[in-house]
């Protein structure tokens, strides 16, 4: 009957950002309760950042799913001692980042964590071919598009597709795409935060997730 209620009398708009409110609350809650696990942590650390249920052994596995080993919100600083971690890696998360704004915050996190020498590793929907492929009028390149299990049905066009590599929305406040990735720009902001050696990589399937192979933008850097 609430529900009802709601619906009838609150515009959807007003719904939504009720919704954001409660969801926020609830990530501060088991951020907090994550970041008092992450005290009894001892380093080195290898850490998985937006790992879902594919957890590495050997690794802090962040995520908000709660089969992480921690459920922390990377927006906020995170709770490792400085210099403490050997290996930063994350794939299909950096994305969800707002620039200007979040990302900055995670990659001087990332800079203050990682050791002399470290490995800070993203993967990052690749903007450029799609872009590519529509200003040359091609839709061949977004054939692996369509054989993907997380492709909606309701992205048809060449320009659907792009509209979803660059705005993806669900329940999640955690899995809205922010913002759109090519190397240059992947690279800048790692360099604007102090990384060095930023190189593209080719996919490795002792790192990366099978079902991201095509379509991702592997980039490895290090703090200097």
């Amino acid at each position: 009957m609430l529900r009802a209620w709601v619906k009838s009398h609150l515009t959807l708009a007003v719904r939504e950002a009720l919704r954001r409110t409660v969801m926020e609350l609830r990530l501060q809650q088991r951020h907090r309760a994550a970041v008092a696990k992450a005290r009894h942590l001892r380093g080195p650390l290898k850490v998985h950042l937006g790992c879902g249920p594919n957890l590495k052994p050997g690794w802090v596995n962040i995520d908000l799913d709660p089969t992480s080993d921690l459920q922390l919100d990377i927006r906020r600083p995170l709770p490792f001692p400085d210099q403490s971690c050997d290996f930063i890696y994350g794939e299909h998360m950096f994305e969800h980042l707002s620039y200007p704004g979040d990302c900055e915050l995670f990659l001087r996190e990332c800079h203050r964590v990682l050791k002399s020498g470290g490995i800070l590793s993203l993967g990052v929907p690749d903007a450029e071919p799609a872009l590519k492929d529509y200003a040359a009028g091609r839709m061949e390149g977004f054939d692996w598009f369509a054989r993907q299990p997380w492709a909606p049905q309701w992205a048809v066009t060449r320009l659907d597709k792009i509209n979803y590599l660059f705005r993806q929305q669900s329940e999640q406040l955690s899995v809205e795409h922010k913002y759109a990735y090519d190397f240059e720009t992947l690279s800048r902001r790692l360099v604007d935060r102090g990384f060095v050696k930023v190189r593209r990589r080719d996919f490795d399937p002792a790192l990366d997730a099978e079902v991201r192979r095509t379509g991702t933008l592997y980039c490895d850097t290090e703090k200097p």
